[in-house]
């Protein structure tokens, strides 16, 4: 009494996949909860940056409060963080402007 053996066919498509979807969701729950929201606020400082202008109250990386009273060039700030005290600062360590 021996029954019949039937040989399963598989082909294997769709099992590479299920296996690659994990790393897939992934990615994307990276992309969209960490690079995004990074490229969002890169792109808003650099237009801030862009932006100074003479009169405008900033706030260096470092800490300072001051005015901008010139703009150098386009890479550099004057600021006045006292009443006799002007430091060149470049426009990169601009944390934010002061409200």
């Amino acid at each position: 009494m021996i029954s019949t053996a039937y040989a399963a066919t598989h082909t294997g498509g769709g099992d590479v996949f299920l296996q690659l979807l994990p790393f897939i969701l992934i990615f994307f729950i990276i992309y969209f909860l960490i690079l995004r929201p990074q490229q969002k606020r890169v792109k808003a400082h650099k237009e801030m940056i862009d932006n100074l202008k003479k009169g405008d109250s900033v706030i260096t990386q470092g800490g300072l409060i001051g005015k901008v009273t010139k703009v150098v060039n386009e890479h550099e700030l004057e600021i006045q963080i006292s009443d006799d005290v002007k430091v060149k600062v470049i426009k990169g360590m601009i944390s934010d402007l002061k409200k």
